[in-house]
C-alpha cells in the first residue's frame, strides 16, 4: 500500500509558480471544457475553436474584444490594488451600476449641453458615482468594523433596485413604447468612437493607461508602497506609523471610482441608455481578472482581454452550437476554481508517492 500524495511547504512563494499558476490553470479549463462540450454532445475541438478562437477571426472580432475587455481592465485593475492592501472589496458591480446611474442622470438632465461640457461631466459624475458608493463601505469598516466583503456585496443589490426604479418610473422614455429603459443620450453626452465602423471608443484606450496608473501607483509612490506594507504585513505597517484607516478609504475610493468609470463608458458608448441590464456581471468577473492577473495591474490588462474572450465565446457557442449562454459563467468559474487549485503550488510541492514503514514490509 501507498500513502497518497503529500504536500510538502516549500518554506517561502515559488517565483516560478507565482507567474506559472495561471497559466496552468488556463490550460486545464480548456482541457475541462473541451471534457464539459463532449458531455453536451457536441465535438470538444469544434467547441473550443468556437468558443475561444472563432471570435478572434472573424471580421470585427478584435475591435468587440477591446470593448468587452475595457470594464474588466479597469474594475481588475481597482481591484488588484484593493487586495493588495487586503481590502477585500467585492461589489464592482454594484459600483459599476451607481456610476452608470450618475453618469446616465447627468445625460439626461442637460441633453443640450455642448460636448466639452457634457460629457466630461458624465466621466466626473460617473467617478463620483462609484467613489460613493465604494465610500459607505469603507466607512462602515473604519467606523463600525463592518467586513467590507459583505457590505460592498449588499450595495450591489441596492443598486440593481435603484436602476431598475428608474428606468421603469422616473426616467422611462414615455416614447419607449412601455419598455424599462431611458431615453437615448444625446450626442453630446456619447462616448467617442475612436476608430470609425469599428465600435472602439474611448474607453477602450482610457483601460489600460488606467492600469497603467494604478501600477505606477503602486510601485513608484510612497502611498503604493503604504498600500502594501499595510496588506502584506499590517503589524509592521502599525509599527511604522501609517494609518490602516487612511489607506483602506484610498483603496475603496480608487477601486470605486474605477468601477464607476467603466460603468459611465458602458452606458455612454456600447449601450447609449440605461436600461436594467447595462451589466452582465462584470464587477463579478473582474474579481477573477484581478486574481488570474496576480494581482498586478498590468496583468489584469492580459487577463481582462481573456476573460472578455469567454463573453465574445458564449455568445458564439450559443449561436453556432445551440449551447446555453450559461457556458459563460461556467467556463468562468471553472477558471476561477482551477486558478485557486494550481495556486497550492507556490506554497507547496507535491511530493510522489511512497512506500512507508510497515506498509513498504508488507509489500514486500
Amino acid at each position: 500500500m501507498f500513502e497518497p500524495i503529500r504536500l510538502v511547504p516549500r518554506g517561502q512563494p515559488s517565483p516560478f509558480w507565482t507567474y506559472a499558476s495561471p497559466a496552468l490553470a488556463i490550460v486545464l479549463t480548456v482541457i475541462v471544457s473541451g471534457v464539459m462540450f463532449f458531455a453536451m454532445g457536441k465535438s470538444p475541438g469544434a467547441a473550443v475553436y468556437t468558443f475561444l478562437v472563432a471570435p478572434l477571426v472573424q471580421a470585427g472580432g478584435l475591435s468587440a474584444l477591446a470593448v468587452k475587455a475595457a470594464p474588466l481592465i479597469m474594475m481588475g485593475a481597482g481591484l488588484a490594488l484593493c487586495y493588495r492592501a487586503s481590502v477585500w472589496n467585492i461589489g464592482c458591480e454594484g459600483q459599476f451600476t451607481l456610476g452608470a446611474i450618475c453618469a446616465g442622470g447627468v445625460a439626461l438632465a442637460w441633453p443640450d449641453l455642448p460636448a466639452p461640457i457634457l460629457y466630461p461631466a458624465a466621466m466626473i459624475a460617473g467617478v463620483v458615482g462609484g467613489a460613493a458608493t465604494a465610500a459607505l463601505s469603507a466607512w462602515l469598516r473604519t467606523s463600525l468594523n463592518v467586513n467590507e466583503i459583505l457590505s460592498s456585496l449588499m450595495m450591489t443589490y441596492v443598486a440593481q433596485y435603484l436602476l431598475i426604479y428608474l428606468v421603469t418610473g422616473p426616467w422611462r422614455d414615455p416614447q419607449g413604447f412601455g419598455f424599462p429603459q431611458t431615453a437615448m443620450f444625446s450626442d453630446s453626452a456619447t462616448t467617442p468612437i475612436l476608430i470609425p465602423g469599428s465600435g472602439v471608443h474611448l474607453g477602450c484606450l482610457f483601460a489600460p493607461l488606467a492600469a497603467i496608473a494604478v501600477w505606477a501607483l503602486m510601485s513608484k509612490s510612497t502611498l503604493g508602497f503604504q498600500l502594501r506594507v499595510v496588506g502584506e504585513a499590517p503589524r509592521a505597517a502599525r509599527f511604522a506609523g501609517f494609518s490602516e484607516k487612511r489607506l483602506i478609504w484610498v483603496a475603496m475610493l480608487v477601486s470605486g471610482g474605477l468601477a464607476g468609470l467603466a460603468g459611465m463608458f458602458e452606458v455612454t458608448g456600447p449601450i447609449g441608455q440605461l436600461t436594467p441590464q447595462i451589466s452582465p456581471g462584470y464587477g463579478f468577473t473582474a474579481v477573477i481578472v484581478a486574481f488570474l492577473g496576480r494581482l498586478h495591474p498590468i496583468g489584469a490588462i492580459f487577463a481582462g482581454l481573456l476573460l472578455a474572450l469567454s463573453y465574445l465565446g458564449g455568445d458564439a457557442a450559443q449561436i453556432d452550437l445551440g449551447l446555453p449562454n450559461a457556458v459563460t459563467g461556467i467556463f468562468q468559474g471553472v477558471l476561477l476554481f482551477l486558478l485557486l487549485a494550481c495556486d497550492i503550488l507556490i506554497l507547496y510541492r507535491p511530493r510522489l508517492a511512497r512506500p512507508s514503514g510497515a506498509n513498504a514490509g508488507a509489500a514486500r
